[in-house]
């Protein structure tokens, strides 16, 4: 009977734990999935790392998932995907990539985006080794995502207590 009261205390707990979570939750946008599963994974990690865990690879699990954690905030925020753009800005400026918006002549209400170095007299340098570098970011990107995943797939079995 005990035990009753302790599970019914310990779910409560839990609900008010995932209110936050849940509140800022769509089901348009994969990324809000991304955190729900990140926040499950944050919370056996800590699970993991308490005095109540059971089993001796507790710890290494939740090193494990901590540094998945970490990928997955690199992966989802773009981290590698956007370096071009500090690689650009330390190269030939911090407002190599600021952007303007010019009004078109000849239709109304409507504008154009030009960068600022398009009006700088090495501005093909510049786009060229901004495509460049771009292929390359994305490409990084990408293998970070793949990485990340099959981390996941590799361990996920294995976190458990």
């Amino acid at each position: 009977m005990m035990y009753w009261f302790k599970r019914k205390y310990w779910q409560i707990k839990n609900i008010i734990k995932w209110l936050p979570v849940i509140w800022k939750q769509y089901d348009f946008d994969y990324h809000y999935s991304i955190d729900v599963f990140k926040f499950q994974l944050q919370k056996q990690a800590e699970f993991l790392e308490s005095d109540k865990h059971n089993t001796l690879s507790a710890p290494q699990n939740a090193q494990r998932i901590r540094t998945v954690i970490k990928l997955m905030d690199r992966v989802y925020d773009d981290y590698y995907g956007c370096e071009y753009q500090d690689i650009l800005a330390k190269k030939y400026g911090e407002n190599v990539l600021n952007f303007n918006f010019e009004d078109c002549g000849d239709k109304p209400g409507y504008c154009t985006l030009s960068y600022e170095f398009e009006k700088w007299d090495n501005a093909e340098e510049i786009q060229k080794e901004h495509d460049k570098l771009f292929k390359e970011c994305q490409e990084r990107q990408e293998k970070a995502h793949r990485i990340l995943w099959a981390l996941i797939e590799k361990d996920i079995r294995r976190w458990w207590d």
